[in-house]
């Protein structure tokens, strides 16, 4: 798979601690540039949680762009979107039986053993992270650091996806030790959040990605 540089995830949590609605942010980075979005809710699922997937996955159409759910299986087959899985969800065989052969499938990884072990899974990329220290997860596994993605990205056969910590001031190391794509929560997300900063920040990220 080709991924795009920039993977945008929509995590619902720092959204909301910015004011942000996921929907509203979605739009923004799709005119910013972004070919790929991810959303992620790590609390209960309500309705107007369901209903916000529901317009990303809409406005993902719209652009051709891909959108993947993390975790949840259900939510991915009724959109026709694509899952993130991590090492404690479901096993990324069923997710592809689930989904189908056409599906993007991918993977959280975060040491040498678990990108080995990965080898043979139906994925389309895997994750590598947490790069650096994150405050995106409650319980975050180990840092990684850059010398670890480089070490793994020489045994990578899939594209490699470096995530945790990734900010526009870091992220040019993060490329050059070997990551395919960066996967960004915080730095994605100016202050103030409006849709017109949201979009300026998403074509920053682009074109520091092309450089």
């Amino acid at each position: 798979m080709n991924l795009p540089r920039v993977y945008p995830i929509l995590d619902t949590q720092a959204l909301a601690a910015r004011g942000c609605q996921a929907a509203t942010a979605a739009r923004a980075f799709l005119d910013g540039g972004a070919r790929i979005l991810q959303f992620r809710h790590k609390s209960q699922w309500t309705r107007a949680t369901f209903e916000q997937a529901e317009r990303i996955a809409a406005v993902c159409r719209e652009s051709d762009a891909v959108f993947v759910v993390n975790d949840r299986a259900d939510v991915a087959m009724l959109f026709q979107a694509g899952m993130h899985v991590g090492q404690d969800d479901l096993d990324p065989a069923d997710v592809r039986r689930l989904l189908g052969p056409d599906a993007v499938v991918g993977y959280s990884t975060h040491n040498s053993e678990q990108i080995s072990e990965a080898a043979a899974a139906p994925v389309n990329y895997l994750a590598f992270g947490p790069i650096f220290g994150t405050v995106s997860k409650q319980n975050p596994d180990p840092m990684v650091g850059i010398e670890q993605l480089e070490r793994c990205r020489a045994s990578c056969l899939r594209p490699l996806v470096a995530i945790g910590g990734i900010t526009r001031q870091n992220a040019r190391a993060v490329f050059a030790a070997g990551a395919d794509t960066v996967a960004v929560i915080a730095d994605l997300l100016p202050e103030p959040c409006t849709s017109a900063t949201l979009r300026r920040r998403m074509e920053e990220w682009q074109q520091l990605a092309q450089k």
